[in-house]
């Protein structure tokens, strides 16, 4: 079977992350492993034979066999989205294709240099596939998550970064909030300006692979102040997402 044709996914479970996002766990009658930063396409068809269809990062690791796990932010009038918060649950099936994708991907190999994961928003979802991959092949390569979001409530899994950076000395977890901070915050609160690239640059020995990943117009301030800053236009990818809390 290719990974282009459509297969009917079960899912396993519906976890609600934050008030606006949801993970599906959706179990593969042909699982493909997929490279972390690839995405599989979401097919609903109606009984009138009406179809709409949504790319969807995955979130979990291909160390993960068998399932993958899809998180979807609710967008406003976004029929996809909408239809998936409103009307699916554990048992239900849902048509999907993939994995998809070949050019944001990133692979932990012993090799790996220092890595700077920048995200907005949903845009962590497909940064997250590359973490747990990380975490999983015990990788110690110098990492930063910097990841913009607007409000507490919109960190997608922070629990489970938190925890990772506690864990794991080489991974630091950089928020930076641009509506409201937590009480006693004490860490950054502004938008990814040069002078915040600039100081997470700092934080590397050597010029990190550059992932980003958000709304359009984060994804291409952050790639043109890293470039001027001195990043490899060549270790710079971006890959950028629908409308998203940043």
């Amino acid at each position: 079977m290719s990974r282009l044709d459509w297969q009917l996914a079960t899912v396993e479970k519906v976890v609600t992350e934050t008030p606006r996002v949801k993970i599906f766990l959706l179990r593969l009658p042909h699982w493909t492993p997929h490279q972390p930063g690839q995405h599989y396409t979401l097919r609903l068809t109606a009984p009138d034979g009406y179809q709409a269809q949504r790319s969807y990062s995955v979130a979990s690791p291909p160390e993960q066999t068998g399932q993958i796990a899809l998180t979807v932010e609710l967008v406003e009038d976004g029929e996809v989205s909408s239809y998936l918060f409103e009307g699916v649950e554990s048992g239900d099936q849902l048509e999907v294709r993939g994995p998809i994708g070949g050019y944001f991907v990133w692979e932990a190999t012993p090799e790996a240099g220092p890595l700077l994961l920048v995200a907005g928003g949903s845009g962590v979802v497909p940064l997250m596939a590359m973490l747990r991959h990380r975490q999983r092949r015990g990788l110690r390569n110098p990492t930063v998550l910097l990841y913009s979001v607007r409000t507490p409530q919109d960190v997608i899994y922070h629990r489970e970064l938190l925890s990772m950076a506690a864990a794991d000395a080489s991974f630091t977890l950089l928020l930076t909030f641009t509506r409201a901070a937590p009480p006693q915050w004490t860490g950054y609160q502004r938008r990814l300006d040069a002078g915040l690239l600039t100081e997470v640059l700092n934080r590397f020995s050597a010029a990190p692979a550059c992932f980003i990943c958000g709304p359009t117009g984060l994804v291409e301030a952050a790639a043109s102040r890293l470039a001027a800053l001195g990043v490899p236009p060549e270790a710079i990818r971006t890959e950028r997402f629908g409308p998203s809390g940043t």
